[in-house]
């Protein structure tokens, strides 16, 4: 037991300090250990997403304090995307969402593809309105049914878009709290949670890394930030296809 909640806590810090820095990875690097435990797909997802609730608790403070936090886009970004959350978390309890992941992952390609173009071409500082409830909804939906992906969709489309990397990764971090939060609720009132030691393990650990990860992301400089995000979205999304084909 203690060694597996050793484990659990470096997973836990690892993947906060990849998310709360990059903007993504947190749900996907933790789900991935527990599906190669053994842990069911619905299980997983709700165990991640419980122990997110302290994890973004803590970045969405982190980044707050750091002033990495744009409101205008975080107001039209959260009540879609915890509606989103809701629908998704309760879809899997039904049946999964595996179908969904390669055609997902082909349009993260794409953005990856974009973010890591405009990183190397210019540096960017706007900030773009268009369409960002529906993105966080669909943000949301993917990220209770597979147990990660608000990050790599929603920063991933923004930064994609021409957004300022340090501004968006905050306010996407911020906004995945009241995310995480709705799926957690609804994953409880569904299916529960059978054991702790994953949702401990991983909550201690992102609960360290989060005001480290908050303060990285407000001082790298924007054009390696979204390189690094862009190879980042690729590598996950060449993943995600690899096990789908599988």
């Amino acid at each position: 037991m203690s060694s597996q909640l050793l484990w659990f806590i470096a997973a836990g810090f690892v993947a906060e300090m990849i998310d709360g820095s990059l903007g993504m990875g947190y749900g996907v690097s933790a789900t991935t250990l527990l599906l190669s435990l053994g842990i069911p797909p619905a299980m997983a997802s709700a165990s991640v997403h419980t122990a997110k609730v302290f994890t973004t608790g803590m970045a969405a403070a982190s980044h707050y304090r750091a002033g990495n936090v744009l409101w205008s886009v975080v107001k039209r970004l959260l009540i879609p995307g915890a509606i989103g959350a809701v629908i998704g978390a309760y879809l899997l309890t039904s049946f999964p969402g595996e179908k969904m992941k390669p055609f997902v992952a082909g349009y993260l390609m794409i953005m990856g593809v974009l973010i890591i173009s405009k990183g190397l071409r210019r540096q960017v500082d706007r900030v773009a309105h268009d369409h960002l409830e529906p993105l966080g909804f669909i943000g949301g939906l993917f990220d209770a049914i597979g147990g990660g992906g608000w990050g790599p969709i929603v920063t991933g489309t923004l930064l994609a878009r021409g957004n300022q990397p340090r501004t968006t990764i905050g306010s996407v971090n911020f906004s995945e709290f009241f995310v995480t939060l709705a799926a957690s609720i609804t994953f409880l009132l569904t299916i529960g949670i059978t054991t702790w030691v994953p949702v401990v393990g991983l909550a201690l650990g992102g609960a360290v890394a989060a005001p480290i990860s908050a303060i990285l992301a407000k001082r790298i400089p924007a054009r390696p930030l979204m390189i690094a995000v862009g190879v980042l979205v690729i590598a996950l999304s060449i993943r995600t296809i690899v096990l789908a084909l599988r």
